[in-house]
């Protein structure tokens, strides 16, 4: 019943949210006992029976048609995100909390493009936003990931934990909210990954933050947009970022940072670059740099980032004692 009641937890908050106003209704007059819409009111604009809604937001009707669903959704006023989201929940019911969640791996020729990226700050990051990969530039700009234990090498951790990053991104909030509405999002993906529901357990504990954020079922799954950060050693910066997708790894992706040729921010990043560059500078630690991995993963072949001090890889498997998978 796990993923069930999440998904009824899920159309409630999001029932929540909506006032009458919202969703077109006329104020029916006295107070409400809870917030947002009635089940009776989203039943009716979403054309089932009020019994019907009340069952789905229990979770006893978990085989609704499409059809019935995107009423809900319409009724909801679900966006794009939250809509897949809500299909996720519902797709994964019937998963085993035993069900293995295999290791992921990058693939050379993958760590090979990092390589070739080298003078913009890239990562790969898998399920649960676990940075898997990280380049030079992208050590430099952010946090020195290779360097931390292997289960802390997650951003959405980083993010919300470390004091380093409420420094860093000047719209911190924004940032470290979309980041728990993408960790949301990839649960309902995976619901039977004990490592994403470690680390809710220690967002939770440790940020009140987190908390209200993970309440209000936020929900985030942008595959574009811009970051603003002050940056300790060139300042402020404005960078925009691209998700892309790895067709043949479906829970990967490659997040590249880039700012427009001839700008401030550009021309930031390559001071920064150039500072990096020299081993004798403090931060650029050259050696740290060359194919940090985990020795239980295996890759066929020579290791083409052997000497090359562009690329981070810092994998995770079973080898790895308290890793995310």
């Amino acid at each position: 019943m796990g993923q069930r009641a999440e998904f009824g937890r899920f159309l409630r908050a999001m029932r929540a949210r909506l006032s009458p106003d919202d969703a077109g209704l006329p104020e029916s007059g006295g107070a409400r006992r809870v917030p947002g819409l009635r089940r009776e009111e989203i039943a009716r604009l979403a054309d089932v029976s009020t019994d019907y809604y009340t069952r789905l937001e229990q979770g006893r009707h978990v085989h609704p048609s499409r059809a019935v669903l995107d009423a809900v959704s319409r009724a909801l006023r679900l966006d794009s995100s939250e809509h897949a989201h809500m299909m996720d929940l519902l797709e994964h019911c019937a998963e085993s909390s035993a069900t293995p969640v295999p290791a992921q791996r990058v693939r050379p020729a993958l760590r090979q493009l990092l390589d070739a990226v080298g003078d913009i700050p890239a990562m790969i990051l898998g399920r649960r936003s676990d940075v898997l990969a990280i380049n030079r530039m992208g050590v430099l700009l952010f946090a020195d990931f290779p360097a931390m234990p292997p289960s802390e090498r997650n951003l959405t951790r980083w993010l919300i934990l470390d004091q380093k990053a409420r420094q860093l991104f000047r719209d911190w909030k924004s940032v470290a909210a979309e980041a728990a509405g993408s960790l949301r999002v990839d649960i309902g993906r995976h619901p039977s990954d004990p490592q994403a529901n470690q680390l809710v357990g220690e967002l939770a504990v440790h940020s009140e933050e987190f908390r209200q954020w993970w309440a209000g079922h936020r929900v985030a799954a942008h595959s574009s947009g811009a970051v603003r950060l002050h940056h300790p050693i060139v300042g402020d910066v404005e960078l925009n970022f691209e998700n892309l997708a790895l067709p043949q790894e479906p829970d990967l992706i490659l997040r590249m940072y880039s700012a427009k040729v001839g700008s401030p921010s550009h021309d930031a990043l390559s001071l920064l670059g150039s500072f990096g560059a020299d081993p004798t500078t403090a931060g650029s630690r050259a050696g740290e740099f060359a194919g940090v991995e985990n020795p239980g993963v295996e890759h066929p072949g020579d290791d083409p980032t052997a000497g090359n001090p562009a690329t981070v890889d810092i994998m995770r498997g079973a080898g790895d004692d308290g890793a995310r998978g």
